[in-house]
């Protein structure tokens, strides 16, 4: 599912050897861990993962710049750090290659890994705005 929705090869770097999985009350796959860190959750209306704090970590690593990210200015760092939502005037550039509702990572213009979440438009709708969302923040690298 990962190399279906990411792209080739982010199975093997979102999900290494030593991973464990939480189950459903139906037994099936629902949260994905290495060691306690969460590295991703399969959506259960359609199978998509959602992506933890590791897993955004694991794709900003495997994916050159700027590739799966929203660049997003400095003022707004601090906040989307704590899991605030991103909006689109905040956002300096984004990978043309994404669609609406693909999950991304945040970043600062100097790809610091600040957040991950669910991008709300697609690339050229995120350009033409001015104000409102443009990410859905799930999870701030500075979130307690």
């Amino acid at each position: 599912m990962a190399d279906f929705q990411f792209g080739k090869g982010c199975g093997n770097a979102l999900f290494p050897d030593d991973v464990t999985f939480r189950l459903s009350k139906t037994k099936r796959v629902r949260q994905v861990f290495k060691e306690d860190e969460h590295i991703a959750t399969v959506r259960a209306k359609d199978g998509m993962l959602t992506l933890g704090m590791e897993g955004a970590r694991a794709l900003h690593d495997y994916f050159p710049a700027p590739a799966r990210r929203v660049v997003i200015c400095e003022d707004a760092v601090p906040f989307v750090a704590n899991g605030k939502t991103t909006f689109a005037k905040h956002v300096l550039s984004l990978d043309p290659e994404l669609r609406a509702g693909d999950e991304v990572v945040v970043v600062s213009e100097s790809d610091d890994l600040l957040a991950t979440g669910q991008l709300l438009f697609s690339p050229g709708e995120v350009a033409d705005l001015d104000r409102g969302a443009a990410v859905d923040v799930r999870r701030g690298r500075d979130q307690s």
